[in-house]
């Protein structure tokens, strides 16, 4: 139609749509057909989302549950369910609060939002012990971007390419997944940019691997800053969420580098802080304490929303600026939801048996896997962890029509996780998990894969 322009889906993504909608339509149960169909006509689409695979009628501790009563652990959750769905102590906080104080409209404080923020405060390493409430993790990283601009009178940032911050322009911007980046009428902020993120299995500098590289990767980001002169910080994911763990020593080089040049260091916390990867900040594994930490999804309990952003306290440079103007910057009921939550992972000791448990899987993962000529890495921290599936081992090509359809074997089988990168399977469990529940889905995983392989 003239002057209309018609977005569509890349390739990839047109075939997982389709692949989804194909195992809709095969659903036994008509009410989820109809569900689907209905939210299939109601809702603007957009890749990773829509179509959707199922429904949902009930969710409570691992589990999820859809409208024809079949259940599935959930190792997806959107990186939110770190207690699990529904936790007794977060429901029963956030009731309560209701009833004692629903709403403060901006400009009033009340207790609750305050304990949070001196919470949040005293957890975090270092002088990070400024903090300010968002609704979403988008929009903590877009305070701590402009943040770090009124810190520093520069502009500039350096950020990984494959990296997630949000889906707002500016955090966009500085993420590096061609999903959130294509199809912008016009530009994205200037001044964003990018180097290739660490991943030593598939390195982007041509080395094979940490003991020989130099950390090579490392030494980009020190090259960009200094050829640069005038960044205001480096953003990235401390472990990313692929997921892809660090080399040694990467961290503590690209600290150093940031204070030779005078960029901040920011880290986005947000789907792994607050233990999942054994330890409260996934960036304490590196020994390395950046100059601000974004943190979200969990620490709403799983319920309902709220991410943070916590800085040094020499940062709180910006007062006579609004950059972070909220509706909800401290709403009481969130606030209460997530002191719940860091309440829970505290006295359940949640962030070491995340660490525990997480040993557990990656070595049974590893022995059940020994020899599959299809598994190219498995890789993690914590319960957050990854099964790499290759086209074979010497090419390390990813195959994604193999990972599409072990996962939906593993979907049949009453498992629930999300495939990045194109053809890892993420598996993320909640810190809650039982571990003979933890087990069983290991074994849902392992024969897929290896009926898929031959």
């Amino acid at each position: 139609m003239k002057g209309r322009r018609v977005i569509t889906h890349t390739e990839g993504e047109s075939n997982r749509s389709e692949a989804r909608a194909a195992w809709a339509a095969r659903h036994p149960d008509p009410a989820t057909r109809d569900l689907l169909l209905r939210d299939a006509e109601a809702f603007l689409h957009q890749s990773l989302s829509s179509p959707c695979v199922s429904t949902i009628a009930r969710a409570e501790g691992i589990w999820i549950e859809d409208t024809a009563g079949r259940r599935y652990m959930d190792f997806h959750g959107n990186s939110i369910h770190h207690l699990g769905y529904a936790h007794p102590r977060v429901v029963a906080a956030i009731k309560a609060q209701l009833d004692e104080l629903s709403f403060a409209p901006r400009r009033f404080t009340n207790g609750v939002s305050v304990q949070l923020a001196e919470t949040l405060g005293a957890i975090a390493p270092g002088d990070l012990s400024k903090v300010l409430f968002t609704t979403g993790g988008s929009d903590a990283n877009e305070v701590a971007l402009r943040l770090a601009r009124a810190a520093t009178g520069r502009f500039k940032t350096l950020s990984f390419w494959d990296a997630f911050h949000g889906a707002g322009f500016g955090a966009a911007s500085v993420g590096g997944e061609a999903t959130f980046r294509s199809h912008v009428a016009g530009p994205l902020l200037p001044g964003a940019e990018h180097v290739a993120p660490f991943n030593c299995s598939r390195c982007a500098y041509g080395h094979p691997g940490p003991e020989t590289c130099g950390l090579a990767c490392a030494k980009m980001v020190d090259f960009v800053l200094e050829r640069e002169g005038d960044v205001a910080a480096v953003i990235a994911e401390p472990m990313r969420a692929v997921p892809v763990v660090p080399p040694p020593g990467y961290w503590r080089a690209v600290r150093a580098a940031c204070d030779r040049h005078g960029a901040l260091l920011i880290f986005d916390e947000i789907p792994t802080g607050l233990g999942k990867t054994g330890r409260m900040f996934a960036f304490e594994h590196d020994g390395v304490v950046p100059d601000i930490v974004t943190l979200g999804k969990a620490l709403g309990g799983g319920i309902l929303p709220i991410a943070a952003v916590v800085a040094r306290r020499d940062l709180d440079v910006a007062g006579d600026y609004a950059i972070g103007h909220y509706t909800h910057e401290k709403n009481p009921v969130t606030a209460r939801a997530a002191l719940e939550t860091l309440a829970v992972i505290r006295e359940e000791g949640l962030t070491e048996r995340a660490a525990t448990l997480g040993s557990h899987a990656l070595a049974t993962l590893a022995e059940a896997l020994a020899g599959v000529g299809i598994v190219g890495d498995i890789r993690g921290r914590g319960l957050l962890f990854g099964i790499e599936i290759v086209t074979d081992r010497d090419s390390r090509a990813p195959a994604k029509d193999l990972a599409e359809r072990i996962y939906y074997r593993c979907l049949a089988a009453g498992l629930s996780f999300k495939i990045s990168a194109g053809a890892v399977l993420t598996l993320s469990p909640p810190l809650v998990i039982a571990r003979e529940d933890l087990d069983r889905a290991l074994v849902i995983v392992t024969d897929a894969i290896r009926d898929e392989a031959g």
